[in-house]
């Protein structure tokens, strides 16, 4: 069993681990927003809403695009025409399906 942990040191054992998933999303731009969804109910665009939201609540204005570019690692726009696919048929109902059970 691991020693107690501070709030300070919890911070930041969590924040490199989100750094670290960050980095590992970037560099997997062959996994697609829809098979996020698909297989995990978020994305990375759901991840920017949630910094978007958690920087709201510390009172920093953030627009949507500047929340996606801390994600994305680049502007958005950019990620899409470089990386993002149109979605098979088989994805989108796998989404539609998904999205029943889904909660906002």
């Amino acid at each position: 069993m691991a020693d107690k942990i501070d709030d300070k040191t919890q911070t930041e054992l969590e924040a490199a681990a989100f750094r670290r998933l960050l980095e590992h999303l970037r560099t997997r731009t062959d996994v697609q927003n829809i098979d996020l969804m698909n297989l995990a109910g978020f994305c990375r665009n759901c991840l920017s809403n949630w910094y978007q939201e958690a920087a709201t609540g510390k009172g920093i204005a953030i627009d949507k695009m500047a929340a996606r570019e801390e994600i994305y690692g680049m502007p958005y726009p950019e990620w899409q025409a470089k990386y993002q696919k149109d979605a098979s048929p088989e994805q989108q109902k796998a989404f539609a399906e998904s999205q029943k059970n889904h909660k906002h």
